[in-house]
């Protein structure tokens, strides 16, 4: 079970958000804001970051800066209303407010696939 952290201010939003990912068997967390998330991060293992860039006392393009340059492997998707204009390099995905949740579902499945180790095949090991 992946373990998703939600980065969102508006609590209708992040509910919305952790009802859903629940739902469909993803274990969640919340952060309010941006030195929460970055914190949480650190004492924490999750498969994935939904990062809105209106956090407030550190936004989010500051968690994804120091992210970054602490070298954390964590894909993320933005989850913002806000411009998504500067450097999408750092980011894995995107979705602007407002979205349909099976949009969101859809994107955080296939990155976590993409994540997932490739197996390794014993055949011939006998």
């Amino acid at each position: 079970m992946a373990n998703i952290l939600i980065a969102e201010d508006e609590s209708r939003i992040a509910s919305f958000i952790e009802k859903g990912l629940r739902k469909n068997g993803f274990k969640t967390a919340i952060a309010t804001d941006g030195e929460q998330t970055l914190a949480m991060i650190q004492n924490q293992n999750f498969d994935l970051l939904l990062l809105d860039l209106g956090l407030p006392i550190k936004d989010g393009w500051t968690v994804l800066k120091e992210l970054r340059s602490q070298e954390y492997k964590l894909p993320i998707i933005i989850v913002s209303a806000n411009d998504f204009s500067q450097d999408s390099t750092e980011v894995t995905d995107y979705i602007t407010k407002p979205f349909r949740f099976q949009d969101l579902l859809a994107r955080v499945k296939f990155i976590l696939q993409k994540q997932k180790p490739k197996p390794t095949s014993f055949k011939g090991w006998i």
